[in-house]
């Protein structure tokens, strides 16, 4: 809805254009689906309907009057993304009234610092509004025994912080204007976002099964079906709390597991728009292979909650070394001498090359209870082993030099050679369907599953080899984030833009009536939405601001940004550091001077180890960018004050 105001078209517009991009996006990326709905469905409508006649009729409804945001400028209640202020947790400004985009904190508009209307940018007053809730403390005890075994340990753990005491009624209606259900029988209320979101899950059955001629009570409503969710941590409490108790509520069955990931960051950090670290999915596809991006994925995805790092250097250098260099060299060497040497025909495994085949076979039930408990990184590791294995075996017997000498034997390896291709093949189609087809091609079968890994390949044609994949161009990557920044910086221009004449225009905090007299310059204008909003003392005091001397300082070879620091505060109290100033010192540079820091930062755990403060540095980033020195007098462990 905020999206399509900002547009100048209508949200369902916005639907339709949204759907036809990511459509074309997922395919594209070798993603396929049964059906691909929307939220915005008759379907969806009716089953909010029916669920919300099941809450009522079973007494999980109450009604209170809440204190709201509302706009006495532009005369209305002011829904979650209609607010922004400053994050109440982390302190970031610009964050809209349900979430933070920084540190990823929940909250509701009240909690918001410096709020004000993003429509016109006045401040919101309190107003007294009737809100529909539904009583998930009800449902207490149901998620106590729910949450452990639908969910991971570490998630169970983290959920039941929340049962320490009741459980809070969730708020499920909205004032208009809200895009979205009108709730039956209420004026002006809407059904909030996180009650038909989730719904979209049955509805989008719903649909398949009248398509398909299917019976939808099989999918929905039985417990032989099994029913997964792969969510990011952000939502973890709206699929583990709400949505088990609103599908308990009609009757419906719940996941047979939530399967929850941490976020992806970019280079070490988080996306964001305006830092140009937001990457299009389709400015990926215009420059860089899909599978490059499903194999990288796979190597950093696991069960747990942590967040997983796109490194573009890592990136690179893991599908060149590992998915190029090893994986897709091994069976281009391989079907390229048979093609050339055999006529397009295998022979029989040697005994060495068929222990291995033997061996990797084994591996089908161990890899295949991997991908059940999301362990891909896992998976990935152990196709790394094979490859090697492979390669060794490969390299040891030189076909290229015995193909004259004993042709025979030269022969059986290469045969042995694909049919260890293969396994890896099958073994990675999860990750590379496409890759995997190709190579069913080559080798002249249908395209695989998983219980072809116990057939062995011998005295049967191939096709001639058809290039797989190529190395990652770094020309390309740098193209990509060059075009990413345009994309991020046209979308920030195109939204200041729609921001600054409303804003210059709203009557003043004060209470002042004329819009001509609060409209400040435009140099003050840019200045104020830019200055940071201002602090106590007791905030301040907050901050542990130390000298610090460098004792050690070192590049961090995977990170393109990064130099590992090493600096004492008094002797023996020494503190590790990662600063991204790479390109504006050399690390030999460092090393000995005084900075000042951030003592008492939380730490975190990055790729490269644990950063256990921050090292202050002005200027404007890459090279124009300078740590922070004070004067000579100055020695280590002394408070900044």
């Amino acid at each position: 809805m905020v999206r399509a105001r900002e547009m100048g078209i209508k949200p369902e517009e916005l639907i339709a254009q949204s759907w036809k991009e990511h459509t074309a996006d997922f395919k594209d990326f070798h993603i396929e689906f049964s059906h691909y709905s929307s939220t915005n469905s008759e379907e969806n409508k009716k089953l909010c309907e029916y669920f919300y006649g099941e809450m009522k009729k079973k007494n999980f409804i109450s009604r209170k009057t809440i204190q709201q945001s509302y706009c006495e400028h532009d005369k209305m209640f002011l829904p979650d993304r209609f607010v922004k202020g400053t994050c109440p947790k982390c302190g970031a400004t610009e964050q809209y009234g349900d979430s933070c985009d920084v540190c990823g904190a929940t909250y509701s508009p009240a909690d918001l610092k410096n709020p004000h209307c993003s429509i016109c940018g006045t401040a919101p007053v309190e107003k007294g509004s009737e809100h529909i809730f539904f009583e998930l403390n009800q449902f207490k005890t149901y998620l106590q025994e729910w949450l452990p075994k639908h969910t991971s340990k570490e998630v169970t753990n983290k959920m039941m912080e929340w049962f320490n005491e009741d459980l809070r009624a969730w708020d499920i209606s909205r004032d208009e204007p809200y895009f979205g259900f009108a709730i039956p029988g209420e004026d002006k209320k809407y059904f909030y976002v996180w009650v038909d979101a989730p719904m979209g899950y049955v509805s989008s059955t719903q649909q398949w099964c009248t398509l398909k001629g299917k019976n939808f009570d099989d999918y929905w409503k039985s417990e032989k079906t099994e029913l997964y969710h792969f969510i990011g941590k952000d939502i973890t409490y709206f699929h583990t709390l709400f949505w088990p108790a609103l599908l308990k509520t009609a009757g419906f069955r719940s996941p047979t597991a939530v399967h929850i990931h941490g976020r992806l960051m970019i280079n070490g950090e988080k996306m964001s728009k305006s830092k140009g670290t937001m990457i299009p999915a389709r400015a990926y596809l215009n420059h860089l292979d899909p599978n490059f991006l499903r194999y990288y994925y796979a190597t950093k995805l696991n069960s747990s909650l942590d967040d997983f790092d796109l490194n573009f250097e890592d990136f690179a250098n893991r599908v060149n070394s590992d998915l190029i260099g090893k994986i897709v060299n091994l069976g281009s060497r391989g079907a390229q001498m048979l093609n050339k040497k055999f006529n397009s025909k295998t022979a029989c495994c040697d005994v060495d090359g068929l222990k291995i085949v033997q061996h990797l076979q084994k591996k089908s039930a161990e890899l295949a209870d991997l991908y059940e408990n999301r362990e891909f990184s896992k998976v990935t590791t152990e196709i790394r082993e094979m490859v090697d294995l492979a390669n060794k075996y490969f390299d040891e017997r030189t076909p290229w030099k015995t193909v004259e000498t004993n042709p025979d034997q030269t022969h059986q390896v290469l045969t042995s050679t694909l049919n260890i291709f293969r396994l890896m093949m099958i073994y990675m189609k999860p990750f590379l369907p496409q890759i995997s087809d190709k190579v069913a091609t080559l080798l002249n079968e249908k395209n695989y599953s998983w219980s072809d890994a116990q057939k062995i390949l011998e005295n049967t044609s191939i096709n001639s080899y058809e290039h797989l994949a190529s190395r990652v161009d770094l020309e390309k990557v740098k193209a990509l984030v060059s075009d990413s920044q345009k994309i991020n910086d046209e979308l920030q221009k195109q939204r200041s833009a729609k921001n600054t004449v409303p804003v210059a225009q709203n009557p003043s905090a004060k209470g002042s009536t004329s819009s001509q007299d609060s409209k400040p310059k435009a140099n003050q204008t840019a200045a104020s939405a830019e200055a940071p909003a201002e602090l106590e003392i007791d905030d301040f005091s907050k901050v542990d601001l130390r000298i610090a001397k460098i004792i050690k300082a070192e590049a961090v070879p995977e990170a393109d940004k990064l130099l590992r620091l090493q600096v004492e505060l008094e002797p023996g109290q020494t503190k590790q550091i990662f600063a991204g100033i790479k390109a504006a010192y050399k690390p030999e540079d460092l090393e000995g001077r005084l900075t000042v820091i951030v003592a008492n930062l939380k730490p975190r755990k990055m790729k490269f180890g644990m950063s256990e403060g921050m090292v202050l540095a002005a200027g404007a980033g890459g090279s124009d960018l300078f740590i922070l020195s004070p004067d000579s007098g100055a020695k280590p462990g002394q408070k900044v004050k």
